[in-house]
Order: C-alpha cells, then structure tokens, then sequence
C-alpha cells in the first residue's frame, strides 16, 4: 500500500526552510535567500522514496501582518497547516530558541498534528552549543521527536526525512511520479529571478519587489526568450535596481539568466524591464492576479 501526504513546514523567517525543501526534493523549487520573508506562497516540493510520496510545502515566515501581502501569507499559513498531515518546525539552531519559535509550536500544538522538530544549521555549533538548542527544542510545548540538521550540507537530513515519510497516511500519490513541484512554469522562473534581485540589493528594497514573467517563447531549438516585468513601488527604488550606467540591472540579468538557462535546459534570452507600482503589496486585485492568496 502506498503512503502520501503533505508535510507543512514552519519556522520564522530565514530558519532555512526553503533551502530544506531544495535539499529533499533533489533540485531547486524554492528560491533561497540570506533576507527575512523572501518566500510569498505556499511552495510545494514532492519527495518520492520507495512507495511514499511527501509534499513539503515550504510556508512563508510567520510574522505580523503589516500590508494586504503579508496578511495574505499569514493567512496561507493557517490554511496550509490545517490541510496538512503533518508539520514540521524549523528551528535556527545559532539563534536558539526564542519567542516566536514558542508562538509558532502553541499554534502547531493547536493544529493537532504529528510534529517534528530540526534544529538548522547544527554544522555552525559546537558540541555544548548544539546540546543546549537540542534541550530548548525538546522543552517546547511538542511531542514530536527533535533533529539536528544542516539543511545547506546535508548532515541529518535523511534521518529526518525517514521519521516525516512514516508519518505519511495510506493512500495513492497525488503528483505524477516524476514530480518535483507543483509551481507553474512562469513563477518558478519569476521567482528565480526575484531571488537575483533580492540578493543584489539592500534594506526595503527585496521586500517591494515582485516579478512578472509576460512570455516565454521558444526561439529555435535550443534558444528561449524570457520577457519579464520587475516591480517596485517608487522611483528610487527604481533607480537602484537600475544603477548606475544600467549596472545593476544588467548584473541582475547575469546572475538570473544563469538560473533560468538550468532551468529550462537551453540558452536564454532574458529580457528585463523595471516599472513602478506604488503600494503594490496593499492592492488586493493586484495580488489576486499574481496568486498570492
């Protein structure tokens, strides 16, 4: 009999959970980032071993809602926890143990599901350091088992993929075998390219960004282009992904242009432009149609 499920994964910001699903689903569905708040939706990465197919589905970073955006993804954290069949808690093992990690495991708690836990980045800690996060973990008002990780090298995380797949009921796959996500073409390829933006500029700027790809159009065998919108909400902002001499946005393109063409397997033509949408993240329609729900 097969198993499947979904496996929600919460943590606050920058805990390295989208570098945890990249890790277990083999490549890249999640874009990865040094700032807080980069993911926006509920990203899903499918996992097959053996007869059991896990969906981990990488939650935006709990936080206060501020903005129509961030209300949005707080609320997608709510409704993916409640349709989920299991979860499993992040922790930044450097940070240890903090306020917002005991807000996020009484809101697991309150879900009613089969928890676990990951201490992250174990590989950074020493030994005493290690022991004393482990111990903080286990004191957390769960009785999910605890884990140290290094998502970024690898350590642990098969032990604790093993203990998620367990956990997973009966049933049939919900994704194609050979499944890595459920992202549609066009996001995955904008999101690629916001994560260049993103690691390329400072302060406000990742957080007013978002991106649009328009077209993708299979030139000739072996050569695509890639047409893409780049949103800001002011005219500074503008400037800066711009820079200088059109600097900045042509190193943008760069870096971007090396993620797509792994993506799609071919050469690419990337084709950026830069408008400014003021108060984007509090337009409601606006948000409907990027899908961020």
């Amino acid at each position: 009999m097969s198993r499947s499920g979904f496996v929600a994964l919460a943590g606050r910001p920058n805990v390295g959970k989208s570098t945890f699903v990249n890790a277990v689903v083999g490549e890249k569905v999640a874009i990865v980032s040094d700032r807080p708040q980069t993911t926006r939706r509920a990203i899903r990465g499918v996992h097959r071993s053996g007869d059991t197919q896990m969906v981990l589905v990488d939650l935006p970073g709990v936080q206060r809602p501020r903005d129509a955006l961030t209300s949005r993804m707080a609320r997608r954290v709510q409704q993916e926890l409640e349709g989920a069949d299991a979860a499993l808690l992040i922790l930044n093992g450097e940070q240890g143990v903090g306020p917002g990690d005991r807000f996020i495991a009484k809101t697991l708690g309150e879900a009613r599901l089969d928890v676990a836990i990951a201490v992250n980045k174990a590989d950074r800690l020493s030994r005493a350091a290690l022991i004393a996060v482990l111990e903080q973990a286990a004191e957390l008002e769960l009785e999910g088992e605890v884990f140290p990780i290094s998502a970024r090298r690898g350590s642990g995380v098969a032990e604790l993929v093993a203990h998620l797949a367990s956990l997973m009921p009966e049933g049939p796959f919900m994704f194609a075998a050979e499944a890595s996500s459920d992202q549609p073409r066009e996001q995955l390829l904008a999101e690629l390219i916001r994560e260049a933006v993103i690691r390329r500029t400072f302060q406000e700027v990742p957080h007013a960004v978002e991106v649009v790809v328009e077209e993708v159009d299979l030139v000739r065998e072996g050569l695509a282009r890639v047409r893409a919108l780049i949103w800001v909400e002011s005219d500074s902002q503008k400037g800066i992904l711009i820079g200088a001499r059109g600097r900045m946005i042509k190193a943008i393109g760069t870096a971007a242009r090396r993620e797509l063409q792994r993506e799609l397997d071919c050469q690419v033509h990337l084709d950026l432009s830069v408008r400014v949408r003021r108060d984007w993240r509090g337009d409601e329609g606006l948000l409907d149609r990027l899908g961020i729900t």
